[in-house]
């Protein structure tokens, strides 16, 4: 919902839109109500849970830091800028422990 006033994104609040720039207020209609909103800054990355890990990809040549056992499995994630390198996250195939590698 856009501020018809200034064309800021609104926000609801107490049962109505409420713009973040200026402030203007507007109900919410009923139909509004009934749509889920979702605010972005509270959602959480999903993580795989176990019984998922099966569809992952194995490393044989990687040793667990916390059992000692070889072979894990292993995910890509990029989790800093674009322009540098993403983050490999190991998960051990025996105690299940989790690392990163940078």
């Amino acid at each position: 919902m856009f501020c018809p006033k200034c064309g800021s994104l609104m926000y609801p609040k107490k049962g109505k839109w409420v713009c973040s720039k200026c402030g203007y207020e507007m109900p919410i209609t009923k139909e509004e109500k009934n749509e889920k909103i979702v605010d972005k800054a509270k959602e959480k990355e999903v993580i795989l849970i176990d019984s998922e890990f099966s569809v992952l990809p194995v490393d044989e040549n990687v040793t667990c830091p916390k059992c000692g056992n070889r072979g894990a499995y292993w995910m890509l994630k990029q989790t800093r800028a674009a322009d540098e390198p993403e983050t490999r996250f190991y998960i051990c195939t025996k105690c299940g422990y989790r690392w990163r590698e940078y």
